[in-house]
C-alpha cells in the first residue's frame, strides 16, 4: 500500500511549509544583523566625528603699528603771588598777553589758545599780612604737530618774557585715527593667530580649520619709545598701537 503526502488546505505540502518558515526566520535574522552592523558603524563613525570635532586650539595673535599723533594739547598753568591782590592780577594778565604773543609769533591762530580756568587764594603770613595767589590756566589745542613741537622746543622763550610755567604744564600728543586702522589691524592679528595655530597643527599632524570663536581684546596706544619718566621727559607724537586677539580654531 503506497502513501502520499497530503496537501494542506492551501494546497501546499507540510514539508515545504517548514522550509519556508526557516527561510523567513533566517531572512529576518539577517536583516536584524545587518541593521546592528550598520547601526554600530554609524554610531562608531558618529563618535569618531564627534571626537574629531572636539579637536581645537586656542591661540593669541598680535598686531602692532607705529603711528604719529594727529592732535596736540598743551595745558599751560601760571600764577602770581603778592600781598596786593591787584598787583597779582596785573601780573597774571601781563603773563597772559606774553603767552598769547608767543604762540601768535609761532604762527598759531588765535582760536588755538583758550582760557580754561582761573583761581584766587589767600593765606595769612606770620607777620599778619595777607598774601594772594592768582592762578590762570590756558589750553592750546592744535592738529599741527610740527608747529606744536616747535612751540615745545622754544618754550623757554617765555622765561625771557617773564613768564614762569608751573610744574605739570606740558604738551600731550594724541592719535585719534584708531577707527581707521582697526579693521586692518584685527585682520593682521587674526592672521598672526592662524600662523601660531598652524604650528600647533603641524606638530599634531592636523590642519587648521574654521574659527570657532574669537575675542578681539583691546587696543592700546603707548609711546613708541617707552615712557622714561622723570624730570625733563615729555610726551612725543610717536606712538605704537597694539592689539591682541584670542582665537579658537578647529583642527581637522
Amino acid at each position: 500500500m503506497s502513501t502520499q503526502t497530503v496537501p494542506d488546505t492551501n494546497g501546499e505540502k507540510h514539508g515545504f511549509l517548514a522550509d519556508g518558515n526557516t527561510l523567513r526566520w533566517f531572512g529576518t535574522a539577517l536583516i536584524v544583523a545587518l541593521g546592528l552592523i550598520l547601526g554600530g558603524y554609524l554610531l562608531g563613525g558618529g563618535l569618531l566625528r564627534a571626537k574629531e570635532a572636539d579637536r581645537a586650539v586656542t591661540v593669541r595673535g598680535l598686531a602692532e603699528r607705529d603711528v604719529t599723533a594727529d592732535l596736540a594739547t598743551w595745558t599751560i598753568s601760571y600764577s602770581s603771588t603778592s600781598t596786593d591782590l591787584a598787583a597779582a592780577q596785573a601780573k597774571v594778565r601781563a603773563d597772559t598777553r606774553a603767552i598769547e604773543e608767543f604762540f601768535k609769533g609761532l604762527g598759531f591762530p588765535e582760536s588755538a589758545l583758550q582760557p580754561t580756568g582761573a583761581n584766587v587764594s589767600s593765606y595769612n603770613t606770620p607777620n599778619g599780612s595777607i598774601r594772594y595767589t592768582v592762578r590762570q590756566r590756558l589750553a592750546l589745542r592744535t592738529n599741527d604737530i610740527k608747529l606744536a613741537q616747535k612751540a615745545v622746543a622754544q618754550q623757554f622763550d617765555l622765561v625771557s618774557r617773564g613768564v614762569f610755567l608751573e610744574e605739570g604744564s606740558g604738551m600731550s600728543y594724541t592719535f585719534t585715527g584708531l577707527n581707521d586702522i582697526k579693521p586692518e589691524m584685527v585682520a593682521e592679528a587674526t592672521r598672526d593667530a592662524r600662523a601660531a595655530a598652524q604650528q600647533f597643527a603641524n606638530d599634531s599632524g592636523a590642519e587648521v580649520g574654521a574659527i570657532r570663536d574669537a575675542t578681539q581684546g583691546y587696543f592700546s596706544i603707548e609711546a613708541r619709545d617707552g615712557d622714561g619718566g622723570g624730570w625733563g621727559v615729555s610726551d612725543t607724537p610717536y606712538k605704537k598701537v597694539r592689539v591682541v586677539t584670542t582665537v579658537n580654531f578647529s583642527l581637522v
